[in-house]
């Protein structure tokens, strides 16, 4: 599942393809699971709405928008699909189909800003990527792949698609914004707020950190490789660790997200950023899918357990 670092690197490459567009309509397949909101909701949401910002919020990639004065057409549903009436993708489209639709501009934003006025508004469309969800910037061209789950025409002449194999992604819309995705951040943490998200829990550190209500973006590579900078074994009880420990811990969760997004995040199965162009930290895990290997610092071999479900890798030497 992509993290902080790959959710951020996707959100931050959106934000320069498509910030400034105009979505002049909307497909959305037949299966239902990626759709956490009613279609007729995303749709009404969405549809000529200008994108103003994309961003990150915890794992979840949030599109911030702005209707525009452009007339609306009437929307249809129909097995599952909804677009407006003058334009329709087709069903689910199999592999190797293509949608066919205008010409791309040269010059993607320019059209996007003739004759269109925004107005205010606060509606915003979620993200989440699941296990392998992807958002493609596209020609309108180019193959529709089989997992597609919907298709945003952009007013520039481009195609913004989301792909799940898995289905674990989810679609959603806040209509009067204010979207939270809970937990704190991670990156903007003070000391006494990390204090007191593990003060008084007798969970173990690794799962608290995991845990997205309190945390928010954290998962278990990045969790790993932190406990190791920091030297906690993961299976640690987080009331008992120090005052001290908890900062060198929050540093080094810091340290850890930062270098991550520097690179582009990590590459483990089949994570790509909104270029299609895979990360590079993985090529800098220290502990993180290396059981058996020796650890960089001591060579102790790495060693993996699992704790409430999840694998965790960690050196008996370095970590206490």
């Amino acid at each position: 599942m992509p993290e902080l670092p790959e959710v951020e690197t996707i959100a931050r490459g959106l934000d320069k393809r498509v910030s400034g567009d105009v979505i002049e309509s909307i497909w959305l397949g037949q299966k239902p699971e990626p759709l956490k909101s009613p279609a007729v909701e995303i749709a009404a949401a969405l549809e000529h709405s200008r994108i103003s910002t994309v961003r990150r919020m915890g794992k979840h990639i949030v599109f911030d928008l702005e209707h525009t004065s452009v007339g609306r057409a009437p929307l249809r549903q129909t097995q599952g699909r909804l677009s407006s009436a003058k334009r329709r993708h087709p069903r689910t489209p199999p592999t190797g189909s293509r949608v066919r639709s205008r010409q791309a501009s040269s010059a993607p934003h320019a059209a996007a800003d003739e004759g269109v006025r925004p107005t205010p508004n606060p509606a915003q469309w979620i993200v989440h990527l699941g296990m392998t969800g992807r958002l493609q910037v596209c020609e309108p061209q180019s193959e529709v792949l089989k997992h597609t789950h919907a298709i945003l025409k952009l007013k520039s002449g481009r195609e913004l698609r989301f792909v799940d194999p898995r289905r674990f992604g989810r679609l959603s819309v806040a209509r009067a914004g204010g979207f939270e995705a809970g937990g704190i951040e991670p990156l903007e943490a003070d000391l006494d707020r990390f204090l007191g998200l593990f003060r008084g829990r007798k969970t173990p550190i690794k799962s608290a950190l995991l845990n997205q209500k309190l945390l928010r973006g954290v998962g278990n590579i990045y969790a790993d490789e932190s406990l190791f900078r920091a030297g906690l074994r993961p299976r640690r009880r987080a009331s008992a660790i120090t005052r001290g420990q908890l900062a060198k811990l929050l540093a080094s969760v810091k340290e850890v997200l930062r270098e991550a997004i520097a690179l582009g995040g990590s590459s483990i199965s089949d994570y790509v950023d909104a270029d299609g162009e895979e990360g590079f930290f993985q090529l800098q895990h220290r502990v993180y899918g290396r059981e058996g290997e020796p650890c960089l610092v001591c060579k102790t071999p790495i060693k993996r357990i699992v704790i409430a479900g999840r694998s965790s890798h960690y050196c008996p030497k370095c970590q206490k």
